[in-house]
């Protein structure tokens, strides 16, 4: 009972700590942009939140991605638009981001560690990005319409993936993947404090 308590406690840290990373991460991430939006630092530390931790981490930390990028004013041009679905998409990006990282890890880890955590850190931003193209597609469709047409660009779909966010889901990609040794270094060194 008494090292169950301890892990439970050692996690709780651990999560603390991640969620701490995540914040100051997201907050420095506003001030690098490629196009209109930040990029996201965070999506490290939530995969390795996921993967040593489980579902439960990868939403918690999910969540507070989502919340930072709200309170940080990241989400601003879109709160003026249409509060509830800026608030919907923001806080559902990063809680599937999270959950997909974490289920992803979990099943892949038992056949392959190092596959486990390369295809997790690939998911993570994936699905951040596919999950606000949809959002935006759904709350934001006349928005993106006119701002697509002003751009120049013959729809609105080629707008949102070439001119919004192209960039920023392929840095985001590339930069998890050349951070997945430390990744898997990472939830190596955690699995290691977990069975002393």
């Amino acid at each position: 009972m008494q090292n169950e308590e301890f892990l439970s406690t050692r996690k709780l840290v651990l999560l603390a700590l991640l969620s701490a990373i995540v914040i100051v991460l997201q907050l420095i991430g506003t001030f690098i942009r490629f196009g209109p939006f930040s990029i996201s630092l965070v999506l490290m530390p939530i995969v390795v939140g996921a993967a040593l931790i489980g579902i439960v981490a990868g939403f918690w930390l999910g969540l507070v991605f989502g919340l930072v990028v709200l309170i940080s004013g990241d989400a601003n041009i879109f709160l003026a638009i249409n509060p509830t679905g800026t608030l919907i998409v923001v806080t559902l990006k990063g809680i599937f981001a999270g959950v997909c990282a974490a289920v992803v890890y979990k099943y892949l880890n038992r056949i392959n560690k190092i596959a486990g955590a390369i295809t997790a850190a690939i998911v993570c931003p994936i699905v951040n990005t596919g999950v606000f193209a949809g959002g935006a597609l759904l709350f934001f469709s006349e928005t993106l319409k006119e701002w697509s047409m002003a751009e120049g660009f013959a729809d609105t779909v080629t707008f949102l993936f070439v001119g919004m966010i192209g960039f920023n889901v392929i840095f985001e990609v590339g930069l998890n993947i050349i951070l997945c040794p430390v990744i898997i270094r990472l939830v190596e060194y955690g699995r290691a404090l977990e069975s002393k």
